[in-house]
């Protein structure tokens, strides 16, 4: 071998040397955010449904058969509409003849009032006539007897005569009382008026509930009954969806009851018209726990304009925003680390409000407690221990001391439910459907 060859073959392996050593010395690549200013957005998604706020079920008060039913599904109603008749003969002779009993109650009044208050007093009249005709013949009577002319037995007859008169009088007397404006006569004619009268209205209210007329403006939901039908008190008819702002019905798990507030808005999607969104706002929060289902009501109004196509029961995607920071330092919670649990993986810190992350400085990775914020599913707010701008590592990385080469992903790749339209990447959290 020369000399040259030997030269050669000594460059080579040095060269080949220094490449292993570089190799081994070169710092390990690991994924890498860096933190800026962006919106924080944490939503609640669930199911619900549409429901009127007064959805009513019409029925009948009376047992008969239905004659007419004027109204089918989806037909919309004015107040007062007739939606339903049932056959109304037998009350309609029942309204006629408490009718004719009730002219005949007011005849007898209007006659004690007029004719009997007339022969009552022509009856005093006459008894007074006849009584002072009587007390003129006893006067007469007795000036004779006294003087021999006559017998005692018609001083008798004279004095009874006068009793007799006196007891009429009294009589016709009494009988004008009775029909005066207060006598008992007339309260008895006036209290069967009133009978009369109030059997009249009933027979009429009854003849009424032949009928069953819309209550307000409203739209059919259900038709529950036929023409020729035998239907029975307290049997729905029909079902009323009445108009006025419909609300959205929701179950939400227990368990996230913390988050929602009333006033809340929402982005509501029907599930038969995806592409048409519309807002709401959380409305009321029921005070009560369904134990079986570990949920709880929730209610939520719709802003207008009301969607047209919005159907009662119709099954609704809502997402409603529990929280928002508008200027967050936000991190992917896989850049959180917990000494019992690997990156990124399914445990949580015990104490949800401090981590610990990997930041890197000078081609190092160094160790940095921080105190979180408000916490989506995917990232957090950091409150405390990193500044804009501070590179974080996530997912798997080298440990602490180790040096490494920071490989910078965009905030809104490192969290996959970016909204694209809000400023900054808004994060978003969805919780069970």
């Amino acid at each position: 071998m020369s000399r040259r060859t030997l030269i050669v073959l000594l460059v080579a392996a040095a060269t080949l040397a220094a490449g292993l050593a570089f190799w081994r010395l070169r710092a390990p690549v690991a994924a890498a955010v860096q933190l800026q200013p962006a919106t924080l957005q944490r939503t609640l998604q669930f199911s619900g449904r549409v429901a009127a706020l007064s959805r009513v079920e019409l029925g009948s008060t009376l047992t008969g058969r239905v004659v007419e039913v004027r109204v089918r599904e989806g037909e919309r109603v004015r107040p007062g509409d007739l939606l339903l008749r049932l056959e109304s003969d037998e009350l309609r002779a029942a309204l006629a003849q408490a009718e004719a009993g009730e002219q005949q109650a007011a005849a007898r009044l209007a006659g004690l009032r007029s004719t009997g208050r007339s022969a009552a007093q022509a009856g005093v009249a006459q008894a007074e006539s006849v009584l002072r005709a009587a007390q003129a013949e006893l006067g007469r009577t007795q000036a004779l007897v006294a003087q021999g002319f006559l017998s005692p037995a018609r001083l008798d007859d004279a004095q009874r005569a006068v009793a007799v008169a006196q007891a009429q009088q009294d009589a016709a007397r009494a009988q004008a009382g009775a029909i005066a404006d207060q006598g008992s006569d007339i309260a008895q004619a006036q209290a069967q008026l009133a009978l009369a009268r109030a059997a009249t209205q009933s027979a009429r209210a009854r003849l009424a509930q032949t009928v069953v007329a819309a209550p307000a403006a409203a739209q059919v939901l259900d038709r529950l009954v036929e023409p020729g039908q035998i239907v029975q008190p307290g049997k729905a008819l029909l079902a009323l969806a009445l108009d006025g702002p419909s609300e959205l019905l929701a179950q939400v798990d227990e368990r996230h009851l913390e988050q929602l507030q009333v006033g809340q808005r929402a982005a509501v999607r029907a599930d038969a018209f995806p592409g048409q969104r519309f807002v709401a706002r959380v409305q009321r929060i029921a005070p009560l726990v369904d134990a079986q289902r570990g949920a709880i009501e929730v209610r939520l109004s719709v802003e207008a304009p009301v969607p047209a196509f919005l159907r009662e029961d119709m099954t609704l995607s809502v997402e409603v925003d529990t929280a928002r920071r508008e200027r967050a330092l936000a991190l992917p919670l896989t850049a959180l680390r917990s000494p019992a649990s690997e990156p990124g993986g399914p445990d949580a810190p015990q104490d949800a409000t401090r981590a610990t992350v990997w930041r890197v400085r000078d081609g190092r990775v160094e160790a940095v407690e921080v105190r979180l914020g408000l916490r989506t599913l995917e990232a957090a707010e950091v409150l405390a221990g990193l500044s804009a701008g501070d590179i974080v590592l996530t997912g798997t990385a080298p440990p602490p001391g180790a040096r490494v080469r920071a490989e910078l992903t965009p905030l809104t790749a490192a969290v996959r439910r970016a909204r694209a339209e809000d400023a900054g990447a808004a994060l978003t959290q969805a919780m069970g459907r």
